[in-house]
């Protein structure tokens, strides 16, 4: 097998500019001619991003949810029904997918309710499109949040648990504070530094740059 070139598109949509991103192998090769991926968070607009990948030659083998406030599932739904991929999520997130007053969709006149297909645990190896993830329970944000991490991309897909030298909110209902910075320090920065961090919004960052430069996690 030749060498793998793992790529990552990011759309950014919906009323809080969420990073949406589409993980695939440039390099791989698929019977129906088409580039299978696999999309994370889809945070609006489920239509605009099945039209606009399957424009591209893309295919969406699986949808995964790193956690379950409205403006990560926004477009879930829809996609779902247009591409066929089933929807993921940590086994711990379902309560939160399915209620709009905890993911926060009420606030906003949403009432998003999404019903998994597949959940995990900590710890288990998501595969689909030929590509492998690592699960990694990162509770804080919301009790079932987690991120999901490519070892042969070198690179984690974290949600809203860490961005560029800042952490996600943990004022919303199941947050923790104490529990945030536990998954920081014990599963996202025990990973190798030159790790990519794609956060759920602003920019990418590293594993190394975070422990030398966010405020929120030094001292910890």
């Amino acid at each position: 097998m030749g060498k793998r070139n793992i790529q990552i598109a990011c759309m950014t949509l919906g009323m809080v500019a969420t990073n949406c991103f589409f993980v695939f192998d440039e390099g791989a090769s698929f019977d129906d001619g088409k580039k299978h991926g696999v999309l994370f968070d889809p945070a609006d607009k489920g239509d605009y991003i099945f039209n606009t990948l399957t424009e591209k030659g893309f295919a969406i083998d699986l949808i995964l949810l790193t956690h379950g406030h409205f403006d990560h599932i926004g477009g879930a739904e829809a996609l779902r029904k247009l591409s066929g991929a089933k929807i993921g999520c940590l086994e711990k997130e379902i309560a939160m997918c399915k209620d709009p007053y905890l993911n926060l969709s009420n606030d906003y006149g949403m009432h998003l309710k999404i019903d998994p297909d597949i959940t995990y645990r900590d710890g288990d190896i998501v595969e689909a499109a030929g590509l492998s993830f690592k699960v990694l329970f990162t509770p804080g944000h919301t009790s079932g949040g987690c991120c999901y991490y490519c070892e042969e991309g070198g690179f984690v897909i974290a949600g809203d648990t860490l961005f560029e030298e800042s952490v996600g909110r943990t004022d919303f209902p199941t947050s923790s504070t104490s529990e945030l910075l536990r998954s920081i320090n014990d599963k996202l920065f025990t990973l190798p530094d030159a790790t990519c961090v794609y956060p759920g919004h602003g920019e990418i960052t590293t594993i190394e740059h975070e422990k030398e430069f966010n405020p929120f996690v030094l001292g910890w």
